[in-house]
């Protein structure tokens, strides 16, 4: 076998190159950033988290002197979007909102492509998304209250149906939980997409469901839909004269939809610890709160620390609930 033989000057080029390499590292996070950011949000325009995304990243870009560019990459549960920042360079200039939808999919999809534990470096909880039961009063005109629904399943015993956005979505899994903690049984009927789903309950064809505030309350003002039960620990303030699930008799139930911003594993933690700095300071903005809350969702905050616990925290209970449920995407 031949070995590779190098002379005193290239030996001493290669340690020169090598300690270059390692005392660059600090040196590149210390001047991040130095060029334009990638924000990636996992669902299409228009929606909630589209919209307080680019509520962020627009003062991101103001803060840092860097523009902040929202790309949509919608679909899969937030898969595809996923993906693409786990296989991103860790060098702080592709972050994502991570919201719950994405971390349920490694439990529904043999192949998710991406390891929420492991893939994604946690930078700051942004914003939760408040989450209701509502009903058509119109197909269901004798319930009014969370007790009444769950009196009538468990007296019709799985006649009544329920609708959400897909087989895994966070509405089905949802309503399982409450199945679960509520002793009764109830007919899903999934659709491809909440808009559709939303469409037919009001129109009579499905009784009711599990979706996010803004998505409704505009029909629960006009009293084509009533709101049942929230699914938090504290009432939201847009609709503050509805009980939470726990309050209505269902004790130990808790739910919440919620939106963070990470970076892909291995960014420095220089640039994770400015991210989260400034994230901080743009949610306390007193006009970056009044336009959360008029989207219907409430800043949040939080270390890098506390993030990470939060979604292994989550990871573990959404774990247990797919399984006990036995649901499977499709």
């Amino acid at each position: 076998m031949k070995f590779a033989t190098f002379t005193r000057r290239q030996c001493l080029a290669i340690t020169m190159a090598s300690l270059a390499v390692v005392a660059g590292a600090p040196a590149a996070a210390q001047d991040w950033p130095a060029r334009p950011i990638k924000l990636i949000v996992p669902f299409p325009p228009g929606g909630p988290t589209d919209t307080a995304s680019r509520v962020v990243g627009q003062k991101l870009a103001e803060r840092l002197k860097q523009p902040v560019v929202v790309e949509n990459r919608a679909g899969a549960s937030g898969t595809i979007a996923a993906q693409f920042v786990a296989k991103s360079a860790p060098d702080g200039y592709t972050l994502m909102m991570l919201a719950t939808p994405t971390l349920l999919a490694p439990h529904l999809y043999k192949a998710a492509g991406y390891d929420i534990a492991k893939d994604f470096a946690p930078v700051a909880t942004v914003y939760d998304l408040p989450i209701v039961v509502v009903v058509n009063p119109t197909v269901l005109p004798d319930v009014k209250t969370l007790p009444d629904l769950i009196a009538k399943a468990k007296a019709e015993k799985g006649k009544l149906n329920y609708t959400s956005s897909g087989p895994g979505s966070f509405g089905h899994l949802t309503m399982e939980m409450l199945k679960d903690l509520g002793g009764f049984d109830m007919q899903h009927i999934a659709y491809k997409g909440g808009t559709p789903a939303v469409t037919d309950l009001l129109g009579g064809q499905v009784q009711l469901m599990f979706d996010n505030v803004p998505n409704v309350l505009p029909h629960v003002k006009a009293g084509k839909l009533t709101a049942l039960g929230q699914t938090g620990t504290k009432r939201s303030p847009l609709i503050a004269d509805v009980p939470t699930v726990a309050e209505a008799g269902v004790p130990g139930y808790e739910v919440t939809v919620w939106f963070g911003l990470v970076a892909p594993a291995g960014t420095p933690r220089e640039v994770v610890q400015k991210l989260n700095a400034e994230a901080l300071r743009i949610l306390a903005m007193p006009d970056v709160r009044e336009r959360f809350l008029a989207q219907g969702v409430e800043p949040a905050g939080g270390t890098p620390e506390q993030f990470a616990e939060h979604i292994r925290a989550q990871m573990a209970k959404w774990a247990k609930v797919v399984a006990d449920a036995g649901v499977k995407a499709e």
